[in-house]
């Protein structure tokens, strides 16, 4: 499998590392803006290096990465597909709802298969937690807390185009950061019926949020809670807590912590998440099992015409989510102190 990557910053070294680690697979061309990043990720990975878009679509492979500004992926994606390439998408698919219509519209046109890299699908114990409540070992769910207190620097935006615009990020710390956490909650509890929200920029001069607090309805009748910031210095491991009428579970950087069934014990499994998982600090994702998952599965689902597991439309609902928090919320409330 011939992979071409779009984008040369930090999560497209992450696509390389995680594609290289799967047998058969070849990085053959990487396509950005900044010339420098992209002649170094290429020399790094043994690809070709293109500044011209429409060149790096005539090189011989069969997928590409998506891994861009968010707001760029449908119309890349889109370009992709018209060349009759395979489209994974780094997480979000993009920034709206009808972009995500767009590029899945398109992709059906040419034939092609699209998905989305949204990585705790495929970690071990989020799988484990999904398991508990699709056979009802948590009873009727009730109620969800979920925090992502992660902190981003000021030059974590300051020395971005496009972190933070709506043009091209599409909102902030919500669509960002917490886009995965959105996708958890309805991967685990099902749709959102009712959302109330509000959205502050408290810490970093960014047009958008760097603060969300939301509070959900789902369509099964249960409770939650979402908080997502990037202004929680010095940044924490998010914390995902599940109650059913059975019983709680808790997610704590992806590992389940607490188990509390009643009637029967719960095996934790804790890992030594020491460094294991910085992003609640770091944009870097050291650990790029979960993407090399993501890719896998594409992969299978090319050689055999399936679905991967997290397709358009399954990626389009988190979007769809975020666009009403939005709406609800309206413009991020400004705080009166002076900002990083």
């Amino acid at each position: 499998m011939k992979i071409g990557l779009i984008g040369g910053g930090n999560i497209s070294n992450t696509h390389a590392k995680a594609a290289r680690a799967i047998a058969g697979v070849e990085i053959a061309a990487i396509y950005g803006t900044n010339p420098e990043k992209v002649n170094r990720l290429s020399r790094d990975h043994g690809a070709a290096a293109y500044n011209d878009f429409a060149a790096f679509l005539r090189h011989p492979m069969e997928m590409v990465i998506v891994g861009g500004p968010s707001g760029l992926h449908s119309n890349q994606g889109i370009a992709a597909a018209e060349h009759g390439l395979h489209v994974l998408v780094e997480k979000p698919i993009d920034i709206s709802t009808e972009r995500a219509d767009a590029l899945i519209a398109e992709c059906q046109k040419a034939g092609v298969k699209l998905g989305v890299i949204f990585q705790d699908r495929f970690k071990q114990d989020i799988c484990r937690l999904r398991h508990f409540i699709q056979e009802g070992r948590l009873g009727r769910l009730l109620l969800v807390d979920a925090r992502v207190k992660w902190y981003r620097p000021p030059e974590y935006y300051r020395d971005s185009r496009w972190r933070g615009t709506w043009a091209l990020d599409g909102g902030g710390a919500l669509m960002n950061q917490g886009v995965h956490t959105v996708d958890l909650l309805l991967w685990l509890l099902g749709d959102v019926k009712v959302i109330k929200a509000w959205t502050a920029t408290l810490l970093h001069k960014i047009e958008t949020e760097d603060t969300a607090l939301t509070l959900l309805e789902f369509s099964n009748g249960g409770l939650g809670t979402l908080l997502a910031t990037t202004a929680a210095y010095p940044g924490y491991p998010r914390r995902v807590e599940v109650t059913g009428s059975e019983g709680t579970v808790i997610l704590e950087d992806d590992s389940i912590v607490k188990g509390d069934l009643r009637g029967e014990p719960v095996a934790l499994i804790r890992q030594d998440l020491a460094n294991q998982n910085p992003s609640s600090s770091s944009p870097v994702v050291s650990d790029f099992r979960g993407h090399q998952l993501a890719i896998e599965d594409f992969i299978q689902a090319i050689g055999e015409n399936t679905t991967p597991r997290c397709d358009g439309a399954e990626a389009r609902r988190s979007v769809a989510v975020i666009e009403e928090i939005y709406r609800v919320a309206g413009k991020p409330k400004r705080t009166l102190l002076t900002p990083l």
